[in-house]
């Protein structure tokens, strides 16, 4: 298996595929690389290079105790892109992986190794609510996630699949091995990292971040995306954005790469080439 040791001894795995343009692939909590397969696997086929990694803690990177947080996470990326001298590259997240995008972006983007960033489903600017954030998730909601993660990490993640894919919507089309490969991803992960990644996901502010990028960004978020509001997301970081543009889509889940990948890779391709 590839990986690199990242400078506080932490192991990062990699997947490494094709040639070409690189678009690097970034994941959700609590997953892995492998939630990016339907991406990966139809990018390589239109002829680029595709590069996904396993967050410190997630998959089958080091189930590290310490570092589980944004700016770590940004600068494992970091020491990855180098490693792998990527350059022109787009850089694509999904739900906590796109606040990893916007922060690796706007702290690592210069210097021709950026050229468009996507966000998808994506926890930007910030998830719970503050003073500042009136509309934001209430902080009640992420203590239910750290009671579910701690106490029974098993069940919990067995059942969390449901509302991220939209199964419990009337007349879905339910598929188990979807569940399944959710919950197989999870498991694989570290407990301690899962719990405190979701203070990370849910509390990092990415508001700076964000104005602050001057490559083109997609945002793409589902209008039926029952973990992450899209009206407190996906509207907003649009809106601070210099150079973005916004898709919704009706009805699409949390996890609509997986549920609606045509959809979502076809849109991926039009932006990249465009």
């Amino acid at each position: 298996m590839s990986k690199i040791i990242v400078k506080d001894g932490t192991e990062i795995y990699y997947k490494d595929w094709g040639t070409g343009q690189p678009i690097v692939f970034h994941h959700g909590w609590p997953l892995s690389s492998d939630d990016w397969d339907l991406q990966m696997l139809f990018f390589v086929e239109q002829g680029y290079r595709v590069i996904a990694h396993d967050r410190r803690g997630h998959g089958r990177s080091t189930q590290t105790a310490t570092g589980n947080e944004m700016d770590t996470y940004v600068e494992d990326v970091a020491e990855l892109t180098k490693a792998l001298d990527l350059k022109n590259a787009i850089h694509i997240g999904h739900s906590t992986g796109g606040g990893e995008v916007i922060r690796y972006v706007a702290k690592h983007g210069g210097n021709g190794r950026v050229a468009k960033a996507v966000l998808i489903s994506a926890v930007t600017p910030i998830m719970v609510k503050t003073e500042s954030n009136p509309d934001g998730v209430p902080l009640s909601v992420f203590d239910e996630i750290r009671v579910g993660t701690g106490t029974n990490r098993a069940q919990y993640f067995h059942d969390f699949p449901t509302p991220f894919f939209g199964y419990n919507r009337e007349g879905a089309d339910v598929k188990q091995g979807v569940k399944d490969n959710w919950w197989r991803q999870g498991m694989m992960g570290g407990i301690k990292a899962h719990y405190d990644c979701i203070k990370a996901f849910s509390e990092t502010d990415f508001t700076e971040d964000l104005k602050s990028v001057e490559v083109p960004v997609l945002v793409m978020h589902g209008e039926d995306d029952q973990i992450v509001p899209y009206q407190i997301t996906a509207l907003k970081a649009a809106k601070l954005l210099k150079n973005g543009k916004l898709i919704t889509y009706p009805g699409f889940p949390h996890g609509m790469p997986t549920t609606e990948a045509a959809t979502i890779n076809k849109d991926l391709l039009e932006f990249i080439k465009g």
